[in-house]
């Protein structure tokens, strides 16, 4: 019943958006696409509606924003030491404190019951209520986090040039790969492979696999530094922006550029929802781009303007058509008709589960956790029987 409203909910508001652009092309006015989420709030449902929301928080900024697998409890950091953590359907709080040092990254690990922060110094690793577990000194001046849920690896990569993973259920350090391309504050994980992404300030963009000391594939996709990348859910495509004012569209089944779009400013942050929509984040505005894998869009599907505050990290919900922004001032929530995935698999990722499922899938993800060495570039490998003889 909440997916049927939802998604007519969604209807209504993608009509009310294209009867927005029609009369401006009608009245002859540049469509400019500043559709307002105010207006948009008026159209749609209370349950909708309830989802927009904007957390006002300067003295701390700029702000990173992580969702859990499930969408229900949204993860904030700020900069200068602020970290909350709450579901933000319901408004329940789980713990808000101030670290009192530089807050880089965070990431939820395997579901909300524990989280990563990347500080001045070390990774620490803080449970639901905000009371710190471990400090990881083998993490040092980390930039970026990721968490692969399917392998419980923690990924961290900074300053230092080192990519490294730590098994969070052992608590080993299963590898440190010098990547030899200096300084890194750009990295994203593909979903479908569990191949970690890196974008290096001479252009490229390396893919990596802790059984290799060498990156699997290295692509020059810039002229400049790369500052943002995403990848898709199913690990077909691969958006990526750099200091050339570019932004490509990538088939990373055969390494090929697909579009090129020259941007106004350098993009800050890349995300692409479950259903293909792809943010990118521009200085003070969010462009959200629809059907930007299948065919060369001239303009953008919604654009948010957060005026006098640069957008820093931009995250689309699961199973919602929400997307989270940090920006120099606080954080917002913007309906995006049509993002989320109205459908969803219960033992993968449960937005309604109880405490009892919870821990269940806990264990048995635990039980099913796969071994760093089985992250490669074509996971259908994995068991096939190599027919070639030894001649």
């Amino acid at each position: 019943m909440q997916a049927r409203e939802a998604a007519k909910a969604a209807a209504r508001a993608e009509m009310l958006l294209h009867e927005e652009n029609g009369y401006l092309e009608a009245e002859g006015i540049e469509n400019t696409h500043y559709f307002s989420q105010e207006k948009l709030k008026k159209e749609v449902d209370v349950n909708t509606a309830s989802k927009m929301f904007s957390l006002e928080l300067p003295q701390h900024g700029p702000y990173r924003v992580d969702y859990t697998r499930n969408g229900r409890h949204l993860l904030i950091g700020g900069h200068k030491g602020h970290l909350a953590a709450f579901d933000w359907q319901t408004g329940g709080l789980h713990f808000e404190m101030n670290v009192n040092e530089t807050v880089r990254d965070v990431t939820w690990l395997h579901n909300e019951q524990m989280l990563a922060v990347a500080q001045k110094k070390y990774v620490y690793i803080y449970d639901k209520t905000g009371l710190e577990i471990h400090r990881l000194k083998n993490h040092l001046n980390v930039d970026r986090l990721e968490f692969l849920p399917y392998h419980y690896l923690l990924t961290s990569i900074g300053s230092s040039g080192f990519l490294k993973y730590q098994d969070t259920s052992t608590g080993q350090l299963v590898k440190e790969i010098r990547t030899g391309l200096g300084p890194c504050s750009t990295m994203t994980q593909n979903r479908h492979n569990a191949v970690i992404h890196l974008g290096h300030n001479n252009g490229t963009v390396t893919l990596w696999s802790p059984s290799m000391h060498q990156p699997l594939v290295k692509m020059l996709c810039h002229r400049g530094p790369v500052r943002a990348v995403a990848v898709d859910k199913g690990g077909y495509y691969m958006a990526t922006a750099g200091t050339d004012g570019q932004l490509k569209i990538w088939d990373i089944r055969k390494y090929g550029v697909l579009q090129e779009y020259f941007t106004p400013r350098a993009a800050n942050c890349l995300d692409i929802s479950d259903t293909g929509l792809l943010s990118v984040g521009i200085n003070t505005t969010v462009q959200v781009w629809k059907d930007a894998f299948k065919t060369k869009q001239t303009t953008p599907y919604m654009t948010h303007l957060e005026e006098g505050s640069p957008i820093v990290d931009s995250k689309f919900v699961p199973f919602e058509d929400v997307l989270g922004i940090g920006h120099q001032k606080g954080i917002a929530s913007l309906v995006i008709p049509g993002s989320g995935q109205a459908n969803f698999d219960s033992l993968e990722a449960n937005p309604y589960q109880t405490k009892k499922q919870r821990q269940e899938a806990e264990v048995h993800s635990l039980l099913d956790k796969l071994q760093p060495d089985m992250i490669v570039l074509d996971p259908t490998t994995l068991g096939k029987l190599n027919r070639k003889s030894k001649k």
